[in-house]
């Protein structure tokens, strides 16, 4: 019986298909696994590239190409195109197997065919080609074949090989891209170091390569998994995995383990099949969570998609980490009376006023947040021995002692009251699953993991029992959005030896992650580990347009101008809900919304938008972590309103938490900007943020 494999390209395709014509093509490859050949007339190419490939008719003008198995009886769907545009593409492209990976490849061999010859006669009077200084043998070893070889050798211009992605071999390209790029061959190597394999190949069992090309290649074990593939078609990391993103997937760690990279690297991606892998082992409960209900809903869905197994889906929980706290706190306390905003800064401003300080209800606050419950200090002298490292303020040894008297008087206030509130709630959670020998958790994966505050890590921490692939932890300091700073270690995480990175953005073009990555070069950025992290190796083989900067005289020319962009991506073709406007402030949005309003624009806040609305996405940068959009503008990058000053400590106040102000609002820029994966617009009006005149002056639209 016939059995279906479908290729990363076609996936790709369906995408871009009518939906009666993909319509189509689900009811075709629904009946394939039962169909017989004649039924679903696999048809012979004339002069087809290679003798394997099929078609197959979807309608009268669509046709599907399939490569035939020499034995066995996988059948690969590799495109669906117009019935002209199919037969030419059997004709132009083949498939191989890479030497050093032993996976499908597919090129345009035609072209490839037709360049070589005319770029050996160019680079003849040309300047050095690119990869004169890396031999044949090292090239060979990283699956470079000798045809691609050929071609790499008349390469004396990057824009040669950025031309090349359409007609060479995807991995090969890959190799080509990441040494012109100035990688040595064993980085380039540690890159694909997942995937390549250990024995030789036999380059011509393609049977063989495409079973083993998980990283391109689907097998669809019966129509209900087909049609889930073609339900999801953008999803396409739902199916394909990049190999070093495998690797991490399916390790087996002896205790905690961290996956680390830039925006778009795949982290979430791998936290997801991570899920799902140990789901499908077996062995107790996960839990798969985050920081805010609105991540965890994004992870819900993901999950939605990924998990078709219900014995899987039944093992796998995803709920915020203050959820599980209050259903922790709810089994032996019942539901708590929480203390409202207003009224917590009521009873410290009370304090203050009984107890004669010269203290504000924030500073105190913060001081038992930042202190007190991420430090676990329940004593005078804990807490007059306690390093405040990162406060605002500095304090002697008799403001200490007013101050801790404060915090005291608040808590007492708290019992006597019988109220709590979401810290006391979980610092309760904690002790409860601190003293419990049974666990909630068998393992638990952590997601967006730099924006936790100490005291929910030592909760997740007291939900599993040490043991292996107990935590999962995924994230990126870079990507820091609160103030919340903490060392695994002092939480009781050891991931030393079991951190993996990831460097290759899939989300981004290279012009808008590089120009991105600029707002935080030379930061000093911790790594939650006592050092400092780095994504200079982060890299994007995607190019397009550079991001557009255009500062306004005013907060109205610029909502105009925004206005004017958006409506020109929507007439070339951008669905309105691939959109995203981000802001500072809530309250900066109002002009904007106007503008599109006037403009004929639908627009929602992203607080309340759902798959089903067709409007310009807009919500603070705050919101839209986590999220992607085909075209982005952030927007209000003004020098009032970026840094927002209300959230960066006055430097004659202190000097450390002012720097550290200053990056978490660079990197909450930094996150907003990496939503775009096509076209990037900041925008601003007055004087632009210091943030952007620290860049490159000579910039385009920055002024010097």
């Amino acid at each position: 019986m016939p059995t279906l494999a479908i290729d990363k390209g076609f996936i790709t395709d369906l995408a871009k298909l009518e939906k009666p014509v993909a319509k189509r093509v689900a009811e075709v490859f629904d009946e394939f696994d039962a169909a017989t050949h004649t039924g679903l007339h696999l048809e012979k190419i004339a002069n087809a590239r290679n003798p394997r490939f099929r078609s197959i008719r979807i309608d009268q003008a669509w046709r599907g190409i399939v490569l035939a198995p020499v034995t066995g009886d996988v059948y690969t769907l590799l495109k669906v195109l117009h019935h002209d545009d199919a037969y030419a593409w059997a004709q132009r492209s083949n498939v191989s197997v890479n030497s050093a990976t032993g996976g499908i490849e597919i090129r345009d061999e035609a072209e490839l065919d037709r360049q070589i010859p005319e770029m050996e006669q160019a680079a003849k009077s040309a300047a050095t080609p690119i990869f004169a200084h890396i031999k044949d043998g090292e090239l060979t070893k990283l699956g470079i074949d000798d045809k691609v070889l050929a071609f790499a050798r008349t390469v004396t211009d990057p824009a040669q090989l950025d031309a090349a992605k359409s007609f060479l071999p995807e991995t090969q390209w890959d190799v080509l891209f990441g040494l012109a790029a100035g990688y040595t061959p064993d980085e380039v190597w540690a890159d694909l170091g997942a995937q390549i394999l250990d024995e030789p190949v036999d380059t011509e069992d393609i049977d063989a390569a495409i079973l083993r090309s998980n990283d391109r290649v689907v097998l669809v074990s019966g129509p209900d998994e087909l049609m889930d593939v073609f339900a999801y078609p953008f999803a396409t990391w739902r199916v394909y995995l990049h190999p070093t993103q495998r690797a991490v997937v399916d390790a087996t760690y002896k205790g905690p383990a961290r996956v680390t990279g830039g925006p778009g690297t795949g982290k979430t991606v791998v936290a997801l099949h991570r899920a799902h892998m140990l789901a499908k082992r077996g062995d107790g409960k996960i839990l798969v969570t985050t920081f805010t209900s609105t991540l965890s809903e994004t992870l819900q869905t993901g999950l939605d998609m990924l998990v078709d197994d219900e014995k899987a889906e039944a093992r796998i929980e995803v709920s915020h980490v203050d959820r599980v706290a209050h259903r922790v706190f709810r089994k032996v306390h019942g539901a708590p009376r929480l203390l409202g905003s207003e009224d917590e800064k009521a009873l410290w401003a009370g304090l203050i006023g009984e107890l004669g300080l010269n203290f504000t209800p924030v500073f105190l606050s913060e001081e038992w947040r930042q202190v007190v419950l991420a430090r676990r200090i329940s004593t005078a002298d804990e807490y007059l021995a306690a390093k405040r490292t990162g406060r605002g303020r500095a304090l002697g040894p008799a403001q200490r002692a007013q101050v801790w008297q404060a915090m005291w008087e608040f808590e007492q206030a708290l019992i006597q009251q019988g109220v709590w509130t979401h810290e006391t709630v979980r610092r309760e959670a904690t002790r409860l699953l601190e003293e419990s020998s049974e666990k909630p958790f068998r393992h638990i994966i952590i997601d967006e993991a730099q924006d936790l505050s100490p005291d929910q890590w030592r909760l997740l921490r007291a939900a599993v029992a040490e043991a292996p692939d107990d935590i999962f932890i995924a994230g990126d300091t870079h990507q820091r959005i609160y103030d919340n700073r903490v060392s695994l270690r002092e939480v009781g995480i050891n991931i030393a030896g079991r951190s993996s990175r990831l460097n290759i953005n899939y989300r981004t073009t290279a012009e808008i992650l590089g120009w991105s990555l600029g707002l935080l070069r030379g930061e000093p950025i911790d790594d939650m580990e006592g050092g400092l992290d780095s994504i200079a190796g982060c890299k994007s083989y995607v190019h397009g347009l550079a991001p557009v900067l255009n500062g306004h005289p005013s907060a109205d020319a610029e909502a105009q101008f925004i206005a004017t962009r958006v409506k020109d991506w929507i007439d070339g073709g951008v669905a309105p809900s691939e959109i995203g406007i981000a802001v500072r402030a809530k309250w900066s949005a109002s002009k904007i919304e106007s503008a599109l309003r006037k403009a004929g624009i639908d627009s929602i806040n992203l607080a309340k938008a759902s798959d089903d609305d067709d409007a310009v996405r807009v919500g603070t940068m705050h919101r839209v972590k986590g999220l992607e959009f085909r075209c982005m503008c952030v927007a209000g990058v003004s020098a009032q309103l970026v840094p927002a000053a209300n959230a960066v400590t006055p430097l004659e106040d202190d000097k450390q938490t002012h720097q550290q102000g200053l990056e978490r609002e660079r990197c909450l820029l930094f996150v907003a900007c990496t939503r775009a994966r096509e076209e990037l617009l900041v925008t601003w009006h007055g004087e632009p943020s210091p943030f952007l005149i620290a860049l490159d002056k000579n910039r385009t639209g920055v002024p010097a």
